[in-house]
């Protein structure tokens, strides 16, 4: 049975983060929403704290082993300074671990060093497409085997940094199967819009819609070799790492409502005290803690490599997917008119718990 107790190394690790989420992105938030832009020294700093390079093993350019119980501790952490800026940050992730957990060694050998060994650099990855019944094991972007090249056409939403990417892994449908594909920034026939896409929240991450017509690219760049790989593992990791992230955004979205609710009077007495207001506040620890509790045991089951580890992950998600947008509405509510006004962060947490639904592919651990 796991441990309720982090790791020393992951007790350093998380105060890090924390210290991270707290002194850099929180007070850089609102301006960045507002803006639409996070400053490169923001991201660099993040990316400085190694928890990529952390999960990468030595023989390919990073200092340690992979654990998802771990990222999803990390995780946690960042989403609860800002979601943006946590996404921002782990952008190269959506490129790498898949290369990690189902590369070939000749991929692993190519492509993680070159993220993980400079400076921030923006590798992503294309997952998530344009329809409202998009199903991540039913893309509609198809690949097909031509020769010695496969064939790519689709198109793509959400893309984080497209615009600036060396390289993306665009996932595709494969005779019935989602595929991951290494495609260059300078693929004949692979377009990125020239706009950003215009979102509820998360203005100030950078994303693009990507088409591809007739990509080519050589068989060697599908992920796992001519075989291919299960994309299981790696929706589940996704699934995991938005789950973490829901719990972050909901527990700043709690903590800061609950302060407000202890220092703001009405009637001569703390909103705290007022019934209504009490059982709010301890119906959204509640959920909170249920969903944080069932993504770490999602993330050791995968871990431990147990047979119903992506099954729980999914269950992790969807639960924390319902848990964020119920607890920042509560938030919003709870701070009454003060609420509704960008003067307080929690109408914007509440933008950011509604896009849970759809943040799978933004983000994994």
């Amino acid at each position: 049975m796991y441990s309720f107790d982090p790791t020393e190394e992951q007790q350093m690790l998380i105060d890090a983060v924390r210290k991270y989420a707290a002194n850099d992105l929180r007070p850089a938030a609102r301006e960045a929403e507002e803006g639409g832009e996070l400053p490169k020294k923001l991201i660099s700093k993040g990316w400085e704290l190694g928890l990529l390079q952390a999960s990468i093993p030595e023989a390919y350019g990073g200092f340690g082993e992979r654990s998802a119980v771990t990222g999803v501790l990390a995780v946690e952490e960042m989403a609860f300074g800002d979601l943006a800026g946590t996404l921002a940050v782990m952008t190269p992730s959506l490129f790498a671990t898949p290369i990690l957990l189902a590369g070939t060694e000749e991929q692993k050998q190519e492509y993680l060093p070159k993220v993980i060994e400079g400076d921030w650099a923006p590798y992503t990855a294309a997952l998530i497409e344009y329809a409202f019944d998009f199903d991540p094991l039913a893309l509609r972007t198809i690949a097909a085997l031509a020769g010695d090249e496969y064939v790519l056409n689709g198109e793509k939403a959400f893309v984080p940094f497209a615009k600036e990417a060396e390289a993306l892994l665009v996932y595709a449908n494969l005779d019935g199967q989602t595929q991951g594909f290494i495609v260059p920034k300078d693929a004949a026939g692979l377009t990125i819009g020239g706009e950003r896409e215009k979102l509820m929240s998360l203005n100030a991450l950078p994303m693009y819609r990507v088409k591809l017509e007739n990509v080519k690219v050589p068989a060697a760049n599908r992920l796992g070799g001519a075989s291919g790989h299960d994309f299981e593992p790696i929706l589940a990791s996704m699934r995991l790492a938005a789950a973490s992230a829901a719990v972050g955004v909901a527990n700043a979205a709690f903590e800061y409502s609950k302060n407000y609710a202890k220092e703001r009077e009405a009637f001569g007495v703390k909103i705290a005290q007022k019934q209504a207001i009490a059982f709010m506040l301890a119906e959204m620890r509640t959920e909170i803690e249920a969903s944080r509790l069932l993504t770490w045991e999602a993330a050791w089951k995968l871990d431990a490599g147990k047979e119903d580890a992506f099954t729980e992950a999914y269950l992790a998600y969807m639960g924390a997917a319902d848990m964020a947008m119920m607890v920042t509405d509560r938030a919003v509510q709870i701070l009454g008119g003060h609420g509704y006004i960008r003067e307080h962060p929690v109408e914007m947490w509440m933008r950011n718990g509604r896009g849970f639904a759809m943040f799978t592919g933004l983000v994994i651990v």
